[in-house]
């Protein structure tokens, strides 16, 4: 192996899945810069390398030097100095500021903000504020230069820096070296084997007993994470010692012990098997297939087993409290929906409004055209015809904001309403300091797994009604549990499921498309036009990946672009990330025929500009703004490293290390586009997405869609899709618990 020193001048390609990254190198030796390649996580132009490698020659590229180690040093020359601050790797920091900080301050500079950061005042454009911020910045980043150091050290990638820092702050050097299992619960991305690889090397047994719990409550964790609410004993013993390397004996005494702390809840539970597996009690399915019934072991964590039980408590209470009468009439009704909104409902939507006024918990489920938006605004009249306060609510902001236009009340996202409190990670309206409400709507109810659900039903006062409105054909929760359904299955709660289609709805494409796909149907995909002109629904058939991404980018640029000329109005959607015709590479290529815009600020591979249509990946309530949020780049100001997105008219900022919460939005997977609808939507589908393809998802991708759906792909993918109704078997206990005893 050959060591090489140098300063790193320039990156030329960064992977920043992977971080593999080819840069230039400037070194003693060589007046010209040479080309380095390897996997260098957190490196920075500007930063001094020590390098461990060999040279090797590329047929290509010619001479590089492959690197198999290495170590960061800051810089200590004026222009590596400059070149460093410039990067943009200290917020406040940009490469105008920075080059005024070190004309004045020269080699010392680095030392001054080390030091004596208050004589950066010292430069025009510092005040208090901004020097505040420039030192909590440069604080974190030499934070993260330990916990890089100390992870490189271990053998670790050193990507997971960032999310350790962000969880512990100042005092997560000391958990990775004391506590290195908490990785493990506080941050999944992390996982166990980094946090197993640490202890290991910090001296820990493999049959220790803190390792074998720490990788049981990762195992549960990666559960939830599926969308499971428990597992299954066995599995869990089985896994575990796949993972650990340890014996069954060992894994049973770690369970034992976690039971006992009360981290964990293990209960029996009624499950039916193939006759092979157990030899105890014999049943017939409904298909006639023998089956056996017996009783397993199931293990939730604590936290989980509290929200299921608490939610079938709280339902359970609510439908022991009678509602009061009240005297409004079929006429009554039918008079006050119409003075109020002009809408003339029929019979049943009638029959179920009265029904409604007379229960704790109702579930109105139904898909598009069936009237669900109709009856949500009628008992929204109704209700307040009775002096009754209503609150409406939906999982997410785009939800909440198309729940809002259709009742003309207002509507807030659930963690709203709830009073979500990000520092403390805690709703403060809750069992103590209950919602003050006489009804409590919730659209899209599908989307609420199980931990949010227990925070509502907390909040909701037992003598309220809760109506929770959704589609169950759709794709479920992200999160674990199956809540709706579960609901829905039990019996015990009244729900109507609205299956008649209104004569307006009956005539759209679109809505009897969606239905045939929800049966099981293949939709009708023969491209005629109506009367009155072009169709809602076409089908472009393409065999090829590569054919599907030429057409759905000259559907976007040029052919459906007239109608719907505004970014917002049309969406793509993909059922994967990656491939082809996954969101990745269809974001790029229609960022290239919708934006030519030269330059942007670059993250991860990307680069945001002005007039981009990009998505917020996770909620921040700091700023506002959540998981599938979808706006604009409004500005983008590369002096300060910095760009500005417009959300539905609310301008919000982010600095360049905050662009990991950003992606481009031209392409959305159907999951992220759950809760939303557009005027325009193009769906890709190839037989590439074979791992996806389900006839939930081709539902929900179909019903986002209000004036256009587009499918561009192949029809074999879409019989794959139609065909596949098995949606995610999911462990769930809330039906059994809300059927039965607790």
């Amino acid at each position: 192996m050959i060591t090489i020193n140098g300063t790193l001048q320039k990156i030329t390609f960064r992977n920043e899945d992977n971080h593999y990254t080819i840069a230039r190198l400037k070194i003693p030796e060589s007046k010209e810069a040479v080309t380095i390649v390897g996997h260098l996580a957190g490196v920075t132009e500007g930063e001094n390398l020590k390098l461990t490698g060999k040279w090797v020659s590329h047929a290509k590229y010619g001479e590089q030097f492959k690197v198999e180690s290495f170590a960061v040093t800051l810089p200590d020359t004026v222009s590596g100095i400059r070149k460093y601050l410039a990067s943009g790797i200290i917020q406040g920091i940009g490469k105008s500021m920075a080059r005024r900080i070190v004309e004045h301050f020269k080699a010392a500079t680095l030392e001054i903000i080390e030091n004596e950061p208050e004589r950066l005042m010292e430069i025009e454009g510092i005040g208090k504020n901004k020097l505040m911020a420039i030192s909590s910045a440069w604080d974190k980043h030499h934070a993260v230069r330990k916990v890089m150091q100390f992870l490189q050290e271990k053998g670790i990638g050193i990507t997971h820096a960032s999310a350790i820092l962000n969880y512990y702050g100042k005092g997560a050097l000391k958990i990775l070296k004391e506590k290195p299992y908490r990785l493990s619960r506080d941050i999944p991305e992390a996982g166990f084997n980094v946090a197993d690889t640490i202890a290991l090397q910090n001296g820990v047994e493999r049959n220790d007993p803190e390792r074998i719990k720490a990788s049981i409550l990762y195992l549960l964790i990666q559960n939830e994470s599926d969308g499971h609410a428990y597992a299954e004993k066995r599995d869990i013993i089985q896994r575990c010692m796949q993972l650990t390397g340890t014996d069954e004996e060992t894994v049973q005494e770690a369970l034992d012990a976690l039971k006992a702390g009360k981290e964990i809840v293990i209960e029996a539970k009624k499950i039916i098997e193939p006759e092979a597996l157990v030899e105890v009690y014999v049943s017939f399915d409904s298909k006639n297939q023998l089956n056996k019934e017996t009783l397993q072991d199931i293990i939730y964590s604590r936290k989980m087993h509290r929200a299921e039980t608490t939610i079938a408590l709280k339902i359970k209470a609510m439908l022991s409290v009678p509602v009061p009468a009240h005297n409004l009439d079929e006429e009554t009704i039918t008079r006050e929906v119409f003075t109020r909104l002009a809408l003339k409902l029929s019979e049943e939507q009638v029959d179920i409004i009265r029904q409604i006024l007379g229960h704790r918990v109702v579930v109105i489920t139904g898909g598009p055209g069936t009237g669900k938006t109709t009856l949500v605004r009628a008992v929204c009249a109704v209700f307040r015809k009775l002096k009754k306060k209503v609150m409406l609510s939906a999982p997410t902001g785009r939800a909440a904001r198309r729940l809002s236009e259709v009742t003309d009340r207002k509507a807030s996202t659930l963690h709203r309403m709830l009073l979500y409190d990000p520092d403390a990670d805690a709703f403060n309206r809750n069992q103590d300091n209950p919602l003050d409400t006489d009804v409590v709507v919730v659209d899209e109810a599908s989307m609420v797994d199980t931990y949010l659900m227990y925070h509502l039903v907390c909040a909701v006062p037992v003598n309220s009604i809760l109506v929770l409105v959704g589609d169950i054909f759709q794709l479920p929760s992200v999160g674990p549990g199956n809540v709706l359904s579960d609901i829905i299955n039990c019996g015990a709660v009244t729900t109507f499921s609205l299956t008649r289609i209104f004569r307006q709805a009956e005539e759209s494409p679109i809505v009897l498309n969606a239905h045939s796909i929800r049966r099981g149907e293949m939709p009708l995909l023969e491209n005629r036009t109506k009367e009155q002109g072009l169709s809602e629904f076409y089908f472009i058939e393409a065999n090829d990946a590569d054919k599907v991404v030429r057409i759905v980018s000259d559907l976007c640029c040029s052919r459906i672009k007239n109608a719907f000329p505004h970014v917002d109005d049309i969406q793509v959607l993909t059922p994967m990330h990656k491939g082809e015709a996954g969101t990745i590479n269809l974001n790029q290529k229609l960022q290239e025929v919708l934006n030519d815009r030269p330059g942007g600020l670059e993250s991860r591979g990307v680069f945001f500009k002005i007039g981009d249509k990009v998505m917020h990946l996770k909620n921040n309530y700091e700023k506002e703004v959540f998981n599938g949020d979808i706006g604009v780049v409004e500005d983008v100001i590369k002096s300060e490293n910095r760009l500005v997105v417009n959300y539905d008219g609310r301008l919000v900022d982010y600095d360049l290390l905050e662009l990991d919460e950003l992606a481009l939005a031209y392409a959305v997977s159907v999951h992220k586009s759950q809760g939303s609808e557009y005027s325009a939507v193009v769906i890709a589908m190839t037989t590439m997405h074979y791992p996806l393809l389900q006839r939930n998802l081709l539902y929900t991708a179909m019903t986002r869609g209000r004036e256009l759906v587009i499918i561009v792909g192949s029809r074999r993918a879409l019989e794959i899709a139609l065909k596949n109704n098995k949606t995610d078997m999911r462990l769930s206990g809330l039906k059994d618990r809300l059927c039965m005893g607790l």
